[in-house]
């Protein structure tokens, strides 16, 4: 049996009993390539995790948005004036966390070259590190050169994780990541969440929760972090979902409630929600080779979102509810739509639409992977319904390319798989209306992540943290150590 084999049969009984019911199912899947190794990249490639913005609030003493490591400036544009000692601590700390995470298993020799420091600097960070869980010796590694080998130096596969949970229109999911950013635990279920109660749905993705974090306890992993995945607008500071009509959910507490449900060993952990769009870009931006630093990522489950990457970070606009795309309005005085306004693109490009149009509507179970099916069938109002669905999204995004100028869009979750048929429209209606300014048909491509993307995002989140402020890791933990022996 494989590790994911066993996340699957840990999953409590209770949420078996559920998906039972339903006529539904619980599964895990192997990681898949490209999902692993998210920390890779450098430290000049991947800015910090941009999971929230300055002023949000997350957990006390824990992990949680306040705790975002901003990404550190050039000499040029620091403040004027000396560093202070734990400035300075913090700062070489990254700088080592992130050489190990770009050069993989490295000697001191190797870390002091790639960040600057001495090896007598290096090896006390390692040691600080070290004793924090987040690194561990591998031996003598030879080095090439002369005189004695150096001690091989990486980050540890056991200890500290990331957890991510999601909540979707018709599943739930869990995933853990180690500090190399792979994937060593995915759970899924099918779950129509359409109108659930939200009670409901939170007790069964806390079974979920338990049944990832048992696989992860037995390869010696514990998750020191948890982000929630949702389908909506967020209300980052409560850590409740705002608005998610496709859920059919309004104020609603989930941090609060899912925390009254999570397993014993996952309530101390902060837990912060994410919109999915939002999530499943940054895992683009994470986990994706070659993705430019500049992109637009667009994705689409029952609605339709997106999510604005520039200079490596996140936008959110003022209040945080950047990228409703499928609120843009596409014909004016088109069908009215659940936001109350009409003609928007997810009239036009949403799944239900689509599936309406294809004759499709009351179709059950995973319906993107029926059209899929339907279309290379060759099924003839499927095929019209996409040719429709991308000649919308081509016409919403014409603007948007050229209000923003991106170097790429990106069509990821369930249209990264309809994308041989929906990409032919969206290239004719860009190459139609971007002509103020250069613009190749290659800049929009289709996501390898897919409908993988948000999850695998949220448990990424809690990693790149880690690497970018190690110090408050080992802080946090050093305080919770204390609280444990009543100190």
């Amino acid at each position: 049996m494989s590790e994911e084999s066993g996340a699957e049969s840990a999953l409590p009984a209770r949420a078996s009993r559920r998906a039972a019911a339903r006529g539904g199912s619980t599964r895990s899947t192997q990681p898949r390539d490209g999902e692993s190794g998210a920390s890779a990249r450098g430290p000049d490639e991947i800015p910090a995790a941009d999971a929230a913005d300055p002023g949000e609030q997350g957990s006390a003493g824990g992990l949680g948005r306040t705790d975002v490591a901003r990404p550190q400036r050039s000499a040029g544009h620091r403040a004027a004036g000396p560093a202070s000692q734990q400035g300075m601590r913090r700062q070489n700390l990254a700088l080592v966390m992130n050489a190990l995470a770009a050069l993989g298993p490295s000697s001191r020799a190797e870390v002091a070259e790639r960040t600057g420091l001495t090896r007598a600097a290096v090896g006390s960070l390692v040691n600080e590190l070290a004793a924090a869980g987040l690194t561990t010796d591998l031996g003598l590694a030879p080095s090439g050169r002369v005189g004695r080998p150096g001690t091989a130096l990486a980050l540890s596969e056991h200890g500290p994780a990331g957890l991510g949970l999601e909540i979707g229109v018709e599943r739930l999911g869990a995933c853990v990541i180690d500090l190399h950013g792979t994937v060593r635990t995915w759970v899924e279920t099918e779950a129509p969440n359409r109108s659930r109660a939200p009670r409901e749905v939170l007790a069964e993705l806390s079974d979920v929760a338990a049944a990832a974090l048992q696989h992860a306890a037995a390869q010696g992993l514990h998750p020191v972090g948890t982000v929630v995945a949702v389908p909506g607008l967020v209300d980052a500071a409560n850590g409740a979902v705002e608005q998610a009509p496709n859920l059919g959910w309004r104020a609603v507490p989930v941090a609060q409630s899912l925390g009254q449900w999570l397993p014993a060993p996952l309530r101390p952990v902060p837990i912060e929600l994410e919109n999915e769009a939002n999530l499943g870009a940054l895992a683009e931006l994470w986990h994706a080779p070659a993705r430019p630093p500049d992109f637009i990522h667009i994705s689409a489950e029952a609605g339709i979102g997106a999510a604005l990457v520039i200079d490596g970070r996140l936008f959110r606009g003022a209040r945080g509810f950047a990228g409703e795309l499928g609120h843009v309005p596409v014909h004016p005085e088109g069908p009215l739509c659940s936001c109350g306004a009409r003609g928007c693109l997810e009239q036009y490009a949403g799944e239900e639409t689509v599936l309406r149009a294809s004759g499709l509507a009351d179709a059950g179970g995973d319906r993107i992977r029926l059209l899929t099916d339907q279309a290379l069938g060759g099924n003839p109002l499927v095929l019209e319904a996409l040719e429709e669905a991308g000649r919308a999204l081509g016409t919403a995004l014409s603007g948007a390319v050229n209000l923003l100028d991106p170097s790429a869009l990106v069509l990821g979750g369930a249209y990264a798989e309809l994308g041989e048929w929906l990409l032919p429209q969206m290239r004719r209606e860009l190459a139609a209306r971007v002509t103020v300014r250069p613009w190749s048909p290659d800049a929009l491509r289709l996501s390898q992540l897919g409908r993988r993307g948000p999850l695998l995002g949220a448990a990424t989140v809690t990693i790149r943290r880690i690497i970018e402020d190690p110090a408050r890791y080992a802080d946090w933990r050093k305080a919770r150590e204390l609280a444990a022996a009543g100190r």
